[in-house]
């Protein structure tokens, strides 16, 4: 048999792989983007509040069937048992707390928490803590929090938005040229990512370097940027600031992560959203228990939202060791050499002496170094034990 020259080769891969893996994923993803069109459109007309509301949930439970048929059932249940919970304690003044054991002891009955109903729990706790803070000021009607909970923007993919933001995409942004642009950018990304992870990572990079492995884990970077894209396109992830509206919703930064300046920069920058969702609702509310515990705490609630699995659980408490020893350390020796080494970039008005000697670039070199070593000894944890368990995919990077 004749070898196979490159250029017959990338010709091959092109028509045999990336052409058809771009087609199916439009084909798998289209009905969900005319979904979020359709839903954009009705808030913008001059709807009552409420049927916004209700276009909102019945176009969220139409893709929810279209993507997990009768298993929508569970992610169903799991909202109605949420908003029961809310409504028996609306005169507390502990619903987040009541709400976060109710799910808690839901998932230790048996029910995993997959992608769509560890949305649907992010956003119900947030809620509930919101309305305990105030943040939200009233206590939201069956199909306010339904419309909210299946969102059509978020409820397949995620990522969480707040019940504030939720709102805000109700109430109906113009369908300006910003607009169109931020989506047709990060529905790019997607498909290079889906192309790049299914054809190029485990066919092409084999062929010119000698390096092999057994199976690839979904792209992150691919559910990211389809997230964003839905997102918008559902009215949602904007940033206003008096007259000047913005499509700026980020949900990772996969430069961050695969050259990383420090682990604390991963596990920040691999998903946006729900490191804020951990930060504001678990980080702040167990920080009266100490920094360390903290994040502990912090850490085993981001391991039972993504499933009681112990490779999973003992990678995150893992990161959660490195990242408060890499902190602590980096913040000690900033002090000491009066150095922009601390684990977070420097604003450009930082009181350090040492910004851009040799030296400074060495120790964040030698910490980023630091960073991938963890990064791949903490993903060959999952090969232990890869048939029987899968990584969420929107937890880490392998």
């Amino acid at each position: 048999m004749e070898s196979f020259g490159r250029q017959d080769f990338l010709w091959f891969l092109a028509e045999g792989c990336v052409v058809p893996t771009a087609w199916q994923g439009l084909e798998q993803v289209w009905q969900l983007m005319l979904v979020c069109c359709l839903c954009r459109i009705i808030c913008r007309l001059s709807f009552s509040v409420q049927f916004k509301h209700l276009s909102s949930l019945a176009g969220g439970l139409y893709v929810l069937y279209a993507f997990f048929e009768l298993n929508t059932i569970w992610v169903i249940s799991l909202s109605l048992v949420c908003y029961l919970i809310l409504f028996l304690c609306r005169r507390s003044s502990n619903r987040g707390v009541f709400l976060s054991l109710a799910i808690l002891i839901y998932m230790l009955m048996g029910y995993v928490l997959k992608s769509s109903q560890m949305v649907v729990a992010m956003k119900a706790i947030s809620l509930a803590f919101d309305l305990d803070r105030g943040a939200v000021s009233s206590f939201p009607t069956m199909l306010d929090f339904l419309g909210y909970i299946c969102f059509v923007g978020t409820v397949i993919f995620g990522p969480w938005i707040s019940f504030s933001s939720y709102r805000d995409a109700v109430d109906g942004r113009k369908m300006n040229v910003s607009w169109f642009a931020k989506i047709a950018v990060s529905f790019i990304k997607s498909q290079f990512c889906l192309v790049i992870s299914t054809c190029v990572a485990p066919y092409l990079f084999p062929y010119f370097i000698p390096i092999y492995v057994d199976g690839l884990p979904q792209s992150n970077y691919f559910v990211s940027y389809l997230s964003e894209t839905t997102m918008v396109m559902a009215g949602a992830g904007f940033s206003e600031h008096k007259d000047n509206l913005k499509w700026d919703i980020t949900v990772a930064k996969p430069l961050n992560i695969e050259l990383p300046r420090s682990m604390v920069e991963v596990v920040t920058s691999w998903n946006l959203p729900m490191s804020r969702w951990l930060k504001k609702y678990v980080f702040k509310s167990a920080l009266k228990l100490g920094t360390f515990p903290a994040i502990l705490v912090t850490y085993t609630a981001s391991a039972l939202l993504h499933g009681l699995s112990f490779h999973l659980g003992a990678v995150l408490l893992s990161l959660g060791f490195i990242t408060y020893v890499e902190h602590v350390l980096r913040k000690r020796l900033a002090a000491i050499f009066s150095a922009c080494i601390l684990s977070k970039r420097c604003l450009n008005d930082c009181q350090h002496q040492n910004k851009k000697n040799v030296w400074v670039h060495g120790i964040n070199l030698f910490f980023s170094a630091l960073s991938i070593f963890h990064l791949t000894y903490l993903g060959s944890l999952f090969d232990l034990d890869a048939e029987d368990e899968k990584v969420p995919f929107s937890f880490f990077p392998l």
